[in-house]
Order: structure tokens, then C-alpha cells, then sequence
């Protein structure tokens, strides 16, 4: 690099995609970014990890290529420009800006950055960077900003097939009635006839949250996505699980979240508390599950899997809720923890029996979910 010490890696990283778009280039608003982000996971040791980051990143074209070889080359190696000139100012002033997701500022035109004379403020997404934080490690003011993004998310479950019939365009079985009614019409002339095709019902949704003391740090977070799950749709259901089992249904059915939460935390009487994952998921078999509530559905369970039952009862009433339900979804805030195995008893019992196990410990790792649960299972 021919001024290496006057620039830190950042400044560099900002002033080679500044003249990247100098040269020509239409380098998409934001790229600045992942570039760092994609430098940061290579590493920036070696040409091939800075060089293959930013064309990963940073380039929409193919034939943007043979640009990119030569600025790179200039601004790394200190290689001919091969034609366009660029700009060597006095060492750029990094100044990081927080970014309003909601309201862009005045003026602003979509970009990345923005040169104001020899300070060069990059804009970064607040709720970007929270998306991706424990909840563990958030303070209770970046809580409440999860809890807004929360309410924003758009949960759609997968969809079954319904016995009753509805209208088909071209195909199906023969709808007789509507053949009939069409032809008296024609003077009783069958001229079109008319179809019908199995419809379609959203599959029922059953949450259970596990809101015993291990889970403490994540599941005051969780019973916020309870809500936002719930809100605006009727195939639903709650439960909270702790030393007993608590359906939540109907207080997290209204939609102002302070309201619902104030419920919650009013009607479970263990919370923070003893787990007893087996005995409650027993008695939602007995009581709900089996008898109806969790055939066809899919069921979420949210837990970190330490139980102080026996994993023999785990591993039971996990496979009776298997038998009945279409899929089992386990959501554990630990699976993302480096070197995670599902060593706690419970959690071993119940693996067995589960479609999908998947982390639930950053609002990143909750829209993964919305997607799984948005799958088509019909």
C-alpha cells in the first residue's frame, strides 16, 4: 500500500469504493458497508480476501470487472490508472452517522456516504446492528426498540387444504350446481361448465415459551414476539411453560403490547421460576394438544431445553406431540453460542422428535423463523 500509514484499514476501504465510483463505476448505495463486513470475515491479510470482498460486494456488472481490476490495482499496489484520474486528497476523516430506518434526513439521496470538505460521514443502520444482537446483552432501552421491531413483523403460517370446495378456473372436479345454474342462462344448455378445487385454510400456529429462570434473559424478548405472532390472527395459540403450563391466548390477543405484556406477566405465576418441560408438555397433550389444538398445526416450541424433569418423559410426550402435529419447530436462544451441543437432558430428549432446530437469540434469528414458518407444508 503506498500511504498505508497515514490511513487505518477503514479509511482505506471508504476512499477505494469513493474511487471505484470516480472511475465510473455505479456502486449500489450501502455496498460501502458490506464491503467492511466481508473484509472483516476474510480477513484483509492477503490481496485475494480484500480483493474477491469487494467484488463480492461491491459490483453488479460483469463488465465492471476490467475497472475494478485496474482501481484496485492503483489504489493497493499503486499501479497505473489506465486512463481515469484519481483523487489524492488530504487523508479522509471517518465520522460514523446513525442512520433513522424510518425517516431518511433531509437531503439525503440513498447513498452510502457523503463527502463534506475532508470528512467523509458514512450512514449505518441502528436497527441493522441490533437485529443482530443478543438479547441477553441488550440494555433494557435497546429492549424496547427490539420490542417495536418486533411489531413489525409479518407473521403468515403455512396454509392446509380444506375440505370445502371453492371456484376453479379451468380444472378440479365438475361443480354440477354452478354447471346448472350456469345453464339456465342459455336456455339449459350446459355451454360452460364450471369447476371446483379443494380450498385452503391457514394452518394453526402453538406457541410454547419457556419462561423459566435460564431462560430469563431471552424470554421477557420472546413473549413480545408472542404477541406480534398473534396480532391480527385467530389460529394462534400461546402457552407459557414453566413448573406448570399457562395458556396466554386470550391476553395476548389485544393489540397494544404494553397491555398484553402487563397480562402475561399477571397470569403466569412461575415465570423466572423451575422448569418442568416434560410434566407441561404432558399436560398440553392431555388437555389441548392431543385432543385436538396441535393436529395439522405447527408447533413452536421456545426453550433452552433445561429441564428438571426426567428426559424419559421429554422424550414421550415430544413423540405424542410429533404423532399429531404436521411440524415441530424447537427455537433454543443457546444454538447460536460458539460450540453449542445439545448436551442438557432435555434438550438431548427432545431432538429426536423435532423437524427444525433453530436459534432464537437476536431479532435476526426470529425472521429466520417467520420465514420457516412460512413455508408451504401443505
Amino acid at each position: 500500500m503506498d500511504d498505508a500509514p497515514a490511513l487505518t484499514l477503514d479509511r482505506h476501504l471508504v476512499r477505494f469504493v469513493e474511487e471505484l465510483r470516480l472511475a465510473g463505476l455505479d456502486v449500489p448505495p450501502g455496498s460501502t458497508l458490506s464491503f467492511g463486513r466481508a473484509v472483516a470475515e476474510v480477513g484483509a491479510g492477503t490481496r485475494s480476501g480484500v480483493y474477491w470482498s469487494g467484488r463480492a460486494t461491491l459490483l453488479r456488472r460483469p463488465e465492471d470487472v476490467a475497472v475494478y481490476d485496474r482501481v484496485f490495482d492503483h489504489h493497493w499496489t499503486g499501479a497505473p490508472t489506465g486512463g481515469w484520474v484519481p483523487t489524492r486528497e488530504a487523508p479522509v476523516t471517518l465520522v460514523l452517522d446513525v442512520a433513522d430506518d424510518d425517516a431518511p434526513a433531509d437531503g439525503d439521496d440513498g447513498d452510502d456516504g457523503e463527502r463534506d470538505g475532508d470528512h467523509l460521514s458514512v450512514r449505518w443502520s441502528r436497527t441493522e446492528v441490533l437485529g443482530a444482537k443478543d438479547f441477553a446483552e441488550c440494555s433494557d432501552e435497546e429492549l424496547a426498540e427490539l420490542h417495536d421491531l418486533m411489531g413489525r413483523l409479518r407473521l403468515f403460517g403455512a396454509t392446509r387444504r380444506h375440505r370445502r370446495l371453492r371456484p376453479a378456473a379451468r380444472r378440479g372436479r365438475p361443480d354440477l350446481r354452478r354447471t346448472v345454474r350456469s345453464a339456465l342462462r342459455t336456455g339449459g344448455e350446459p355451454v360452460r361448465r364450471a369447476f371446483a378445487e379443494p380450498g385452503v385454510r391457514p394452518r394453526r400456529l402453538v406457541l410454547l415459551l419457556d419462561v423459566s429462570g435460564s431462560m430469563e434473559p431471552y424470554a421477557r424478548a420472546l413473549v413480545r414476539f408472542l404477541h406480534a405472532a398473534m396480532v391480527g390472527r385467530r389460529d394462534v395459540e400461546a402457552f407459557a411453560l414453566g413448573t406448570r403450563l399457562t395458556r396466554l391466548t386470550r391476553q395476548l390477543a389485544t393489540r397494544d403490547p404494553d397491555v398484553a405484556l402487563a397480562r402475561a406477566a399477571d397470569e403466569v405465576a412461575d415465570w423466572s421460576g423451575g422448569t418442568r418441560l416434560g410434566d407441561g408438555l404432558r399436560t398440553f397433550n392431555d388437555e389441548w394438544g392431543v385432543r385436538g389444538m396441535a393436529r395439522g398445526a405447527t408447533v413452536v416450541v421456545l426453550s433452552d431445553g433445561w429441564d428438571r424433569g426426567e428426559p424419559e418423559v421429554m422424550a414421550e410426550q415430544m413423540e405424542r406431540l410429533g404423532r399429531v402435529a404436521h411440524r415441530v419447530v424447537w427455537v433454543n436462544p443457546l444454538k447460536a453460542a460458539p460450540g453449542y451441543a445439545p448436551l442438557a437432558r432435555g434438550m438431548a430428549a427432545a431432538l429426536p422428535h423435532v423437524d427444525r432446530f433453530l436459534e432464537g437469540h437476536s431479532l435476526d434469528s426470529l425472521r429466520a423463523l417467520v420465514e420457516v414458518l412460512r413455508e408451504d407444508g401443505r
